[in-house]
C-alpha cells in the first residue's frame, strides 16, 4: 500500500488541491486558494519523477509566492468595482415611482418606489396628483423628495 502510494504520490497532491478548493468555497478570502496552487505545483513536480523533498520544497514556495503575488491580484480583480456599487439612498435617488397618495402643496404625500412606500414632498413645493410618476431627486431620513418624471 505504501509502495502504492509513493509511486502515485502526485495524485494524493492533486487530492489535497481538490480538497482546499472545496475548503475555499466555504471562506471565500482566497486565502486557501493558495495552498491549492502550491499543492498542484507539486502534483507536477511528482508525476515528473521529483523526490519528495522537491515536492515539499516546490509545494511550499508556491503557496508563499500565491500568497504574496496571486492572493492580492485575484482581490484586487474580484473587488475592483465595489466602490462603485450603490447602496441604501444612493440606490434610491434618481429612481422613478409613482404617487400613492397625493403630495400636497408645501406639505406630504406617498410614493410607491420598487415595492416600498416612502413619505414624500414635492422638490419646488407644489402638489402632485396621484398616480403621476415621479423621480426621486433626494432623500433626508425617512422622507423622499420628489419631482414629476418627464
Amino acid at each position: 500500500m505504501i509502495a502504492y502510494i509513493m509511486a502515485n504520490l502526485w495524485l494524493l497532491w492533486l487530492l489535497v488541491g481538490i480538497v482546499c478548493l472545496l475548503l475555499e468555497l466555504t471562506s471565500g478570502d482566497l486565502f486557501i486558494l493558495c495552498f491549492a496552487i502550491g499543492s498542484v505545483a507539486a502534483s507536477i513536480v511528482a508525476a515528473c519523477g521529483g523526490s519528495i523533498v522537491m515536492q515539499i520544497i516546490v509545494g511550499v514556495a508556491v503557496s508563499v509566492l500565491s500568497l504574496f503575488f496571486v492572493r492580492p491580484a485575484a482581490l484586487k480583480w474580484l473587488h475592483r468595482n465595489e466602490d462603485s456599487r450603490l447602496s441604501n439612498v444612493e440606490a434610491l435617488i434618481g429612481r422613478i415611482g409613482v404617487v400613492t397618495e397625493t403630495i400636497v402643496a408645501g406639505g406630504y404625500g406617498r410614493v410607491a418606489v420598487d415595492g416600498d412606500d416612502w413619505k414624500a414632498q414635492s422638490s419646488n413645493g407644489e402638489e402632485i396628483a396621484k398616480g403621476t410618476k415621479v423621480c426621486i431627486v433626494s432623500m433626508e431620513s425617512i422622507i423622499v423628495t420628489v419631482e414629476t418624471a418627464g
